[in-house]
């Protein structure tokens, strides 16, 4: 797993331990994501499936994308398509993608960088692997976020942020078991380098086996753990967690997150998660396929806007056909 790694992690900031009046969270929910496909038929792992949107807000949704390792021929992508009314967040892991958009956005993501889009007012984009690597194939593994955008910003003008993988902030935990990646948000004073509509965070971390990783969290946010791989533990009472499990946490204001001492073959390295926490926007959400917004009239304007037009059109396509193709 390729993402944003260090040779010593003992060179990198700490995160302090947790004062000794912290509460760590304990586990909601905890559900498992069903597979599935997305785009032109590559698979995911439907992180949120199993979550109340309510206590998932402001998120709306998550796909693990892979971890696949295409043969030559077999990599695939997604076609032009709209968005409104939120942010989609591509932060890839290993491999390549490309994007473009209809705004002038886009750019080549690998191996721990991120494509921040916030569709706002509208957009069209594209998201695909790059000629070489169709031909070559390859692993193929990221994650696509969905943040809901307030009704104050639903209609914003539409903006892309490409993160590279040296803008990404590295800590580790307080015994240097741990690898935090901060994309976005603010862990302990070290902020991430994503610029956000909505107040949350986003990590990824790596947990080596037998080790433990506190972090200190807004008690404002909620908190979301999902695991990419390995196996742990998640919580005060130890709650056990594997991959494509969802921990949905309840109140409090830190985090306990460990790795199971002995690890598969397959997570060698120990515990991949995602954390994820934002500040619950608590509006009504009207959702249907690529647009999420307050009200069905306010879907209905969104897909007549697509169909006329009004989002843009593809950046290979002067005669802005919309091709009728909607998609996730």
């Amino acid at each position: 797993m390729p993402a944003v790694t260090v040779s010593d992690v003992t060179v990198l900031p700490r995160v302090p331990a947790l004062h000794p009046d912290a509460v760590i969270r304990q586990v909601k929910n905890l559900s498992t994501a069903p597979r599935g496909f997305e785009g032109e038929g590559f698979p995911v792992k439907r992180a949120f499936n199993g979550a109340d949107l309510r206590d998932i807000d402001p998120f709306i949704m998550m796909d693990e994308m892979g971890e696949v390792n295409y043969a030559p021929g077999e990599p695939k992508g997604t076609p032009w398509h709209p968005h409104r009314g939120f942010e989609t967040v591509t932060y890839i892991i290993d491999g390549v993608f490309d994007h473009q958009d209809s705004y002038g956005g886009g750019g080549t993501i690998t191996n721990g960088a991120t494509q921040w889009m916030t569709a706002g007012s509208g957009i069209l984009h594209i998201e695909a692997p790059p000629e070489h690597l169709v031909v070559s194939g390859g692993v193929f593994h990221g994650l696509q976020l969905w943040v809901n955008l307030p009704r104050t910003d639903k209609l914003a003008v539409p903006r892309y942020q490409d993160l590279t993988s040296d803008q990404v902030t590295l800590l580790t935990s307080r015994d240097g078991g741990a690898l935090v990646r901060v994309i976005a948000g603010d862990v302990a004073g070290h902020a991430g380098p994503g610029s956000t509509h909505t107040p949350m965070t986003m990590i990824h971390a790596t947990v080596s086996p037998g080790h433990e990783l506190e972090l200190p969290w807004r008690a404002d946010f909620n908190a979301l753990v999902y695991v990419m791989s390995g196996k742990g533990l998640v919580g005060p009472k130890g709650t056990a967690i594997g991959p494509g499990q969802l921990a949905v946490l309840d109140k409090g204001d830190a985090l306990r997150i460990s790795a199971a001492p002995s690890q598969d073959s397959l997570a060698a390295e120990g515990l991949e998660v995602v954390i994820l926490g934002g500040r619950p926007i608590r509006e009504p959400i009207a959702w249907a396929g690529p647009f999420v917004m307050n009200t069905k009239a306010e879907l209905m304007t969104a897909y007549e806007d697509y169909q006329a037009g009004r989002l843009g059109v593809p950046a290979d396509d002067t005669h802005g056909s919309q091709g009728g193709i909607l998609t996730t």
